[in-house]
């Protein structure tokens, strides 16, 4: 396993490292925000631990660098700063754990195998189908550079169908991921929402994207096209 230590406290950086080492850990270092910039690019490390406060910038930019060109490994925020907000900001950001100074490296071994466990899956912090875009932290959804409000319950159909896009999502999956236990209603409330939906991010800019799967359930189609636009043949 490679692990990528971004943290330019030599002494902070050298003593995780030599205890990543000792437990079979292959561990690259950078000492700059952008060295941790350019190895996180070039690498496809397992595993990246970014200190918060660097001397060039910091590791909220290097991670939203890093999210931003597709490099996708867990990583652990190591920071002074014990703030919610900065904890909020550093998740929101594209972090996976965070770990407050000091810490045991103890705390830090198990947090990274528990991330390492998790793999490298895609975790993007704002979900993009063609031009719609959607920010699950300020729950603010875009069509190219329009915005478009939703209410709660439609921004919840709206991420689910979007973290699936391309997929057929089932009805079941769509109520139960966005009506709790309490919800003993009728599932064709479902059929009013993703109506409502359609009339904010398809009707008003000619788009038809939500597709009804008839007895299945609903998909988010990427790849489409304006109503009346031509297509790729013609």
């Amino acid at each position: 396993m490679r692990v990528l230590v971004v943290e330019d406290h030599q002494k902070t950086a050298a003593l995780i490292a030599r205890g990543l080492r000792e437990h079979a850990y292959a561990v690259d270092v950078a000492g700059t925000g952008r060295d941790g910039v350019w190895l996180g690019a070039a690498h496809d490390y397992d595993l990246m631990i970014l200190d918060v406060m660097l001397p060039d910038i910091d590791g909220f930019a290097v991670l939203e660098e890093l999210r931003a060109s597709g490099r996708w490994a867990p990583v652990l925020l190591l920071t002074a700063r014990a703030s919610v907000p900065d904890r909020i900001h550093g998740l929101d950001s594209g972090a996976d754990d965070y770990l407050v100074k000091p810490f045991s490296f103890g705390e830090l071994l198990a947090r990274a195998r528990a991330l390492i466990r998790r793999g490298s899956r895609p975790r993007p912090a704002t979900l993009t189908v063609d031009d719609l875009t959607i920010d699950p932290a300020s729950r603010a959804v875009h069509r190219g550079a329009a915005p478009i409000r939703l209410t709660a319950k439609e921004f919840a159909l709206l991420e689910v169908l979007a973290r699936r896009a391309g997929e057929v999502v089932p009805r079941a999956d769509l109520l139960a991921r966005c009506w709790d236990d309490a919800f003993d209603g009728d599932s064709n409330v479902l059929d009013v929402f993703i109506r409502y939906l359609r009339q904010k991010i398809d009707r008003p800019f000619g788009r038809q994207s939500i597709e009804t799967v008839r007895g299945v359930g609903y998909r988010l189609r990427s790849g489409e096209r304006p109503c009346g636009s031509p297509s790729a043949s013609g």
